[in-house]
């Protein structure tokens, strides 16, 4: 009716149009932090991908083990891919998912120089060996809480996960855990060069394993 005053409160079906049109103001940041969380976890997971691939691409092309010490450009730098040893198939494996594992030890070590292994009896980091040495690799990635849990349950590693092992004689070993599986299916193979060239092996539990580390979390 013209001229009638407007009730003080809405109607019913007023209150129902709010509610379908306005967010909750307590569900809306919920509902942000969701999409973020599986966004995250869609960026880890092909993280994870490419470094299955970067060391996937290794195989027939390091064809040697060699530990030769070499002068490398800095950053990004390189042995032959011909060649290398064990940590260089970890190095270019994260370097296929966008970390230079060069850069980011000798910049940590930089920082923390006596947190790392003393081994060798240097004074300052080397940008040249140290991201090549497993035990720096392993000292890393635990400064950088990239530690996962060691088991004999092959469902708990995961494919771009990287492993360490014990050799005897003081020697360690590192590789990349692959989307392959045994044969039986129980635990997936290894990328891996301990002799022979980069290779994908069944061998994740014939060694004693010492760390156990995931870049990208899930």
């Amino acid at each position: 009716m013209p001229g009638a005053a407007a009730p003080p409160f809405p109607s019913t079906s007023e209150r129902l149009m709010q509610k379908s049109i306005l967010p909750n103001p307590v569900r809306l940041p919920l509902t942000i932090l969701l999409f973020a969380l599986l966004a995250a976890q869609t960026a880890n997971a092909d993280s994870n991908r490419k470094i299955v691939l970067g060391a996937d691409t290794q195989i027939g092309k390091t064809v040697r083990y060699d530990p030769a010490y070499v002068s490398l450009k800095y950053p990004g730098g390189d042995v032959p891919i011909d060649r290398g040893v064990c940590t260089d198939v970890v190095v270019r494996a994260l370097r296929h998912a966008g970390v230079d594992l060069q850069k980011e030890v000798h910049e940590d070590m930089k920082r923390a120089f006596k947190s790392y292994p003393q081994n060798w009896r240097l004074k300052r980091p080397d940008k040249n060996i140290d991201h090549r040495r497993v035990p720096n690799l392993m000292k890393y990635f635990e400064r950088k809480k990239k530690s996962a849990p060691i088991t004999r349950n092959g469902k708990d590693y995961r494919a771009g996960d990287i492993v360490a092992w014990r050799l005897g004689g003081g020697r360690l070993h590192i590789g990349i855990v692959s989307d392959r599986k045994s044969r039986d299916g129980k635990h997936p193979l290894v990328v891996h060069n301990i002799g022979g060239g980069a290779r994908r092996e069944d061998m994740l539990f014939q060694l004693s394993i010492i760390g156990h580390y995931r870049y990208f979390k899930k």
